[in-house]
């Protein structure tokens, strides 16, 4: 319902109770200079197909024209903003803004207004707490966990809706204060407008509960063809149990001191496989985790680490398993600085995915990597995206950023990998629709210890299915507890997706030894999960 003597529009529930007052007239800001509305025409309404559209222009401190819509449907709507002049996006905010176009309401910054109980976040933080009053803040953001959306009242699902292409912000955010709220989109200056320019549309879904508004913004995503269609192969192999050296990387250098990535050795992971099959464990796939490699954005071999890592893979593969070796995203780390994303005085913060002298240095090793002609493995566990340059200032070679940005960099990984090795495996944990097609499994992550980790994972899990359901999952499995947390935890990893062990002879936060009801433990997991999977003990 559009309010007749000011710019709200009111959003009501079925049973007409009013569940936020939303300030249409939002401010689009550049780097140039901040937007305030000045002027507003009359609501417009049309009919198309199905929808029914109210659209409202506006007039601006900063743009020649703005252009407020919603889409209206018989089950849910969106509101889109489109703007028309020259500038460098910073900031785009949605029910909020600056006004000075009607005097009896004065002038200044509006929010909107919201009766909601309570809002849900689904990223993973280290509180595991998905809840907030909806008086607080909430982030989605490129530098945690990118999911797509938020959800209020009976649930209502405030999902961001963009065109391929257009997935530009790094950060989605809730702000709210009593009784009022807006959200908005963080640009950074790397989107440059010149012309009319259609922002993302916040879309709202109507559900039962949180996850079901999820998945309902996710299916409006892909009826609006905005998440791409894929279908591919799943070799059975790639649901093979897990086993990744880090927890035991771990554990030797608390033993031994040093850090971790120095006991990514060959010889290491040679004892711990061997342990592990003398108590009669024998997993299907092994990760050889950080730093196998001499520089972390390099990725060539350390061969005093591991001098044979040929001869590795091919015992592995006579053993009837698979290898992923890890990457460590964005790390700049023996790359050219002028193959990186460098700030304002040239210091790289990330490699650049969209140079084309870094795209071909990149494309070469992952083929050497994976080829039966260099060291023949089977994929890449990707790990640190949330280290992607966020801020402004950076200097990077394309006109590229964001979200779009992430997927610039997966796709490289994932197109020449499936090139090189068309079964090759490429995990990461980067859960967002809008990646689905550049990767075949989704990492669960790291764990945090001092929460309920049974219920985080399975939250974790939850959404990750929601996301991207295609996908396959990898359970994770570090840190831990104590071993009987462990012990809890890797009996409910069946039900989630991929067993994963991270731990040969002890776990390394308390030093308690595996012994030989922990190993049967482990067997009887793995021999179940693999006779569902297959019907076969």
């Amino acid at each position: 319902m559009c309010a007749a003597d000011r710019p709200y529009v009111f959003l009501t529930d079925p049973k007409g109770k009013r569940l936020a007052e939303l300030f249409v007239l939002s401010s689009v800001h550049t780097l140039q200079g901040r937007d305030d509305t000045v002027h507003v025409d009359s609501w417009q309404a049309e009919q198309s197909g199905d929808q029914i559209i109210l659209s409202l222009t506006a007039q601006s401190s900063l743009w020649r024209r703005k252009t407020y819509r919603f889409r209206c449907a018989e089950s849910r709507f969106s509101y889109e903003i489109e703007v028309e002049g020259e500038g460098r996006l910073a900031e785009a905010l949605y029910f909020s803004g600056y006004y000075s176009g009607q005097v009896r309401w004065g002038s200044g910054f509006f929010w909107s207004g919201q009766r909601f109980k309570k809002l849900f976040n689904p990223e993973p933080t280290i509180a595991e707490s998905y809840r907030f009053s909806p008086s607080n803040a909430s982030v989605i953001d490129l530098a945690g966990v990118p999911l797509p959306g938020k959800a209020g009242q009976r649930w209502l699902a405030l999902g961001v809706e963009a065109a391929p292409g257009e997935n530009r912000f790094t950060q989605y955010e809730y702000h709210g204060q009593h009784g009022s709220f807006y959200l908005s989109l963080a640009y950074e200056g790397y989107t440059s407008v010149n012309g009319v320019y259609t922002l993302p549309a916040i879309g709202f879904d109507f559900a039962s509960d949180e996850y079901q508004a999820l998945s309902q913004h996710v299916a409006s995503l892909r009826r609006q063809h905005y998440i791409p269609k894929y279908h591919y192969q799943k070799p059975s192999w790639w649901y093979e149990p897990i086993f990744c050296g880090w927890g035991t990387h771990c554990y030797i250098a608390s033993v031994h001191g040093g850090k971790a990535p120095d006991y990514a050795q060959q010889k290491l992971y040679e004892d711990s496989l061997t342990i592990l099959e003398n108590n009669g464990l024998s997993p299907g796939i092994v990760v050889l985790d950080d730093k196998w490699q001499s520089t972390y954005g390099g990725n060539r071999l350390d061969e005093r680490k591991w001098p044979d890592l040929r001869g590795f893979v091919d015992a592995q593969h006579a053993a009837g398993r698979k290898v992923l070796l890890w990457l460590k995203a964005w790390d700049p780390e023996g790359i050219p600085a002028d193959e990186c994303i460098t700030n304002a005085v040239g210091v790289p913060l990330a490699v650049d995915p969209t140079n084309p002298a870094f795209e071909r240095r990149f494309r070469e090793v992952i083929h050497m990597l994976l080829s039966a002609e260099g060291y023949d493995a089977d994929g890449f566990k990707i790990d640190f995206t949330a280290r992607i340059p966020c801020g402004p200032g950076a200097h990077l070679y394309g006109d590229v950023w964001g979200l779009e940005l992430m997927k610039r960099y997966l796709f490289i990984i994932y197109d020449e990998a499936k090139k090189t090795k068309p079964d090759a495996l490429v995990m990461s944990h980067t859960p967002h629709p809008y990646l689905a097609g550049v990767l075949d499994m989704i990492r669960l992550n790291d764990i945090n210890i001092d929460r309920n980790v049974n219920r985080a994972m399975m939250h974790r899990a939850r959404i990750a299915a929601i996301a991207c359901p295609d996908a396959i999952v990898d359970t994770d499995n570090w840190p831990i507890t104590n071993k009987a947390v462990w012990r809890e935890y890797i009996s409910l990893q069946p039900q989630l997706g991929v067993p994963s062990l991270y731990y040969a002879t002890h776990i390394d936060s308390t030093g308690e030894p595996l012994q030989a009801e922990d190993y049967a433990l482990v067997r009887q997991i793995w021999a179940t999960y693999r006779a569902q999977k297959t019907g076969v003990a």
